[in-house]
């Protein structure tokens, strides 16, 4: 099957709608969370996912629709972990984590057994994605897009100096607010495609990849967005060249990457020496 066949069925043609639009927020929102040393939460945050879409499924939910305000709600809580002084936020984000992974296997093992439709939430599925899907995918993409833009500048402030941006009025727990929402709305909506279990792979992987390679936070920025964009439809059509799954094959390419960028930056310091 040539290469253009490939695009002619519909369910790739959603998968990689999708696919582009999480990878490009979750790129972009990404780069904040890693300088922030936030990266954990977005793992925390997608097997509270996890949790939230094996209850829906248990109750006759919309998963997704249930999953969004669940996680958004968990991504404030362990935001507001992460700032203070009086615990290990590593320690509670673990706590969350493995908890909302075991309610969730708690409740499907009570109800109908590992079901398709979880199984394709925990690991992804290119053949899950629904015309649904793809609209509200696109949809709040789109949205965190735009807002992702529009508050760039004070994201980049609150990202590099919390205490500066506090003496010159900025209300920095608005903003750190906004980036936990908009992180959850994205590893919400990249469980059909990556699965709960890998989706937090998109927002780090192409942030230490364009970190090795960029210094300025604007270039970062626009390498992780590329590389993301450009590891997913390599590992997408990878997967459906192999018969592999979509998830895992994007990760091996943000892998990839990762370790080709590490060699390029090894290879500028040994020049500059």
């Amino acid at each position: 099957m040539s290469f253009l066949q490939m695009f002619s069925f519909p369910f790739i043609q959603r998968a990689l709608v999708a696919g582009v639009m999480v990878s490009l927020c979750s790129a972009l929102l990404g780069v904040p969370l890693v300088l922030k040393r936030y990266s954990m939460i977005g793992d925390g945050l997608s097997h509270v996912s996890f949790g939230a879409l094996a209850v829906a499924v248990a109750l006759g939910f919309a998963p997704l629709y249930f999953a969004i305000p669940v996680v958004i709600l968990a991504a404030f809580l362990l935001l507001r972990v992460a700032d203070s002084p009086r615990w290990n936020s590593d320690a509670a984000i673990a706590v969350v984590s493995a908890s909302s992974l075991a309610l969730g296997v708690l409740v499907i093992s009570r109800t109908s057994g590992m079901t398709t439709d979880v199984d394709n939430y925990m690991f992804g599925s290119v053949l899950a994605m629904s015309k649904a899907d793809v609209l509200l995918s696109v949809l709040l993409c789109a949205a965190v897009l735009a807002l992702y833009i529009l508050f760039y500048h004070k994201i980049f402030a609150v990202t590099f100096d919390e205490s500066f941006s506090r003496a010159t009025g900025l209300r920095v727990n608005r903003y750190n607010a906004l980036l936990a929402m908009l992180t959850a709305l994205t590893i919400v909506l990249g469980m059909r495609m990556m699965g709960a279990m890998l989706i937090s792979s998109l927002v780090i992987f192409p942030a230490l990849t364009a970190m090795r390679l960029f210094r300025s936070f604007r270039g970062v920025v626009l390498c992780a967005g590329l590389t993301s964009v450009a590891c997913f439809f390599a590992g997408l059509t990878v997967s459906f060249s192999c018969a592999t799954p979509v998830g895992a094959t994007v990760v091996a390419a943000n892998l990839a990457l990762f370790l080709f960028s590490c060699l390029l930056a090894s290879l500028r310091r040994r020049l500059k020496k």
